[in-house]
């Protein structure tokens, strides 16, 4: 049975949009800082030589240097200030929840509460500055041993460049955490929504040029258009999928009266974690990757021999993929998207249980072993996505924008947005019913006063 909540959600107006006020201030506030970003992406590092470096990401374009592209919005390309992107935060975020499963005192801090979280997120921030500093670094040598990329090679052009690059990525760091509080959806997932989607007419219009040339036949451009629409369409379809755990609540006296037990629904998503997984583990393969592209002849033979074994399209490269965004889909879901232990508690305050278990561990075991069961084909699903198309472009020299993972993170963040803009025109909907249902008591007051007072006279 629909409950009130479901029906009014079905019933919000898109129209009421321009009544919610905060709704549109924290909309205008999220877009604002996304353009920030987008004109960032533009300001350049200083000491690139920039017809050398146009010259060069044109021929690398075609290999790893679109997908290092794609997740900085351009900026790389261009080497701009924002080129390491907001993969070091990401990369942080990943070693501390690592370190909080492993690490009883991590451990105990993210039981703290708020208090806990805030010292979680501090950790991760002074990792963030450690990885970009890094990554900095193997960039600015990178870029100081190519071939004609640097107007005035040297210490001043390496501390320089780190600086620029360090302070870039906490820029776009605090930009991502002031959307989340203030704005509308995840900054983190927004920044990178967004810098996918500023590519992407650049990159049709170079697929579609290779079409008139010749490079690419029509058969293969209609072929890449239906696949594109059919994983849309199969991303949105497993999104929405969910998997509902039956609750029953027993019966409960108040005072005199007895009331009937109820019941409801625990709805546990096919894929939990989102499209955190596919982040996570195409950042992983980020940092070796730039430091080859941009090396050119002067990569070492360790690298070169990494990058020949876990290169665009290799077995090694779709089989380490894979293996990531299962590890993640099962680690991100039990530590961060769905407790088990947390859900049977505060099913046990509640006073609800699964019928046939008993609450507490049994529940957790319960809640555990179905979650296990749903992520095979949650993480089988998140993998299929993400490496069949990047099948396909390493046969058909498809752009990479057109890859499973640039789908799956514009499909599920437009969807996780447009989500939370609908819960905040439905809370908007409850403060008008309120406001309406406290005047209306207001008014009644007023008038049996009014009433009280003729009587008397």
């Amino acid at each position: 049975m629909v409950s009130a909540a479901e029906q009014m959600a079905a019933n919000t107006s898109w129209s009421a949009l321009g009544k919610a006020t905060d709704l549109r201030n924290r909309i205008l506030f999220t877009l604002g800082l996304l353009i920030v970003y987008r004109l960032g992406t533009y300001i350049p590092v200083p000491g690139i030589d920039g017809t050398a470096l146009r010259e060069f990401m044109e021929g690398a374009q075609a290999s790893i240097g679109g997908m290092l592209s794609m997740f900085t919005g351009g900026a790389l390309g261009r080497m701009g200030i924002f080129a390491l992107g907001i993969m070091p935060y990401i990369s942080a975020s990943i070693i501390v929840q690592l370190l909080t499963a492993m690490v009883p005192a991590l451990e105990q801090l993210k039981k703290e509460g708020e208090q806990g979280r805030k010292k979680i997120n501090q950790y991760t921030r002074y990792g963030t500055v450690g990885l970009a500093t890094l990554q900095s670094y193997g960039l600015a040598a990178s870029l100081q041993s190519g071939d004609g990329l640097v107007s005035n090679p040297g210490f001043f052009f390496i501390a320089s460049c780190m600086i620029t690059l360090v302070g870039g990525t906490m820029f776009l760091m605090w930009l991502g955490e002031q959307i989340t509080a203030r704005g509308v959806g995840n900054g983190i997932s927004l920044i990178i929504f967004v810098g996918i989607i500023a590519e992407v007419p650049a990159a049709l219009a170079q697929f579609f040029s290779q079409g008139r040339s010749g490079a690419i036949s029509p058969v293969v451009i209609i072929g890449v258009i239906l696949m594109v629409i059919a994983v849309i369409a199969f991303v949105v379809f497993m999104e929405r999928s969910l998997r509902k755990i039956h609750i029953q609540y027993p019966r409960r006296q108040v005072g005199m009266k007895v009331y009937d037990g109820g019941t409801s629904h625990l709805p546990v998503k096919v894929n939990p974690a989102g499209v955190i997984p596919a982040i996570f583990a195409s950042s992983l393969l980020l940092l070796p990757a730039t430091i080859s592209t941009f090396s050119g002849n002067e990569t070492s033979p360790v690298m070169s021999t990494i990058m020949a074994y876990f290169g665009p399209g290799q077995p090694l490269y779709l089989l380490f993929f894979a293996a990531m965004i299962v590890f993640f889909a099962y680690f991100y879901t039990y530590n961060v998207a769905f407790k088990p232990d947390d859900v049977a508690d505060n099913l046990k305050k509640q006073n609800g249980f699964v019928p046939g278990i008993r609450p507490g561990k049994k529940t957790a075991e319960y809640l555990e072993y179905v979650v296990a069961r749903i992520l095979v084909l949650g993480s089988g699903y998140l993998a299929a996505v993400c490496l069949l198309p990047e099948v396909l472009r390493s046969q058909f020299a498809i752009p990479f924008y057109f890859g499973g993972t640039s789908v799956l993170i514009v499909v599920s963040v437009t969807m996780d947005t447009i989500q939370q803009v609908q819960s905040h025109l439905l809370a908007h909907q409850y403060e008008g019913l309120i406001e309406k249902s406290q005047l209306g008591g207001k008014g009644k007051g007023k008038k049996r006063a009014r009433r009280k007072g003729t009587g008397r006279k």
